[in-house]
């Protein structure tokens, strides 16, 4: 039985680990998370409610803005090195540049934003955040001011 440490309170923890990796692994490739079987997302962005195959529920899952910040971040720092690097060794007019970079840019967001977004689902799910624990969000009020 594993202790973790919260505000100073130890809590007994008898859920069992969750292989991270493991499940990051199978949202990446759009399975679930849990069993590596079932379909992840029913359309391009939405995930499925629960997995086909061994009905973890999948819907309370808050991926949020996070896989597109980290599309953002991967594709800017690649197109951007290799803008660069071209920039350096040719003369290019800058309607080339736009004419090659925007549809890189494109393409490579459109082909990450939904491995990414699958990556983060099992990230939650194998540390049990957002309800992949059987308890639920509990979301304090700020006191009026």
């Amino acid at each position: 039985m594993k202790q973790q440490v919260f505000g100073g309170e130890v809590a007994q923890s008898k859920r069992p680990a969750r292989r991270v990796g493991e499940a990051m692994w199978r949202g990446f490739r759009g399975k679930c998370p849990h069993c590596g079987e079932g379909r992840l997302f029913r359309s391009f962005l939405k995930t499925v409610d629960a997995c086909e195959k061994c009905g973890e529920e999948i819907h309370h899952h808050r991926a949020d803005d996070l896989p597109a910040y980290l599309v953002i971040v991967v594709v800017g720092h690649i197109v951007v090195s290799a803008f660069m690097g071209i920039e350096a060794v040719t003369a290019w007019p800058g309607w080339l540049h736009l004419a090659i970079w925007v549809p890189v840019t494109i393409l490579m967001s459109l082909l990450l934003i939904q491995p990414i977004k699958g990556a983060i689902v099992g990230l939650q799910w194998a540390l049990y955040m957002h309800g992949f624990g059987g308890e639920h969000d509990v979301i304090e009020s700020h006191p009026e001011i």
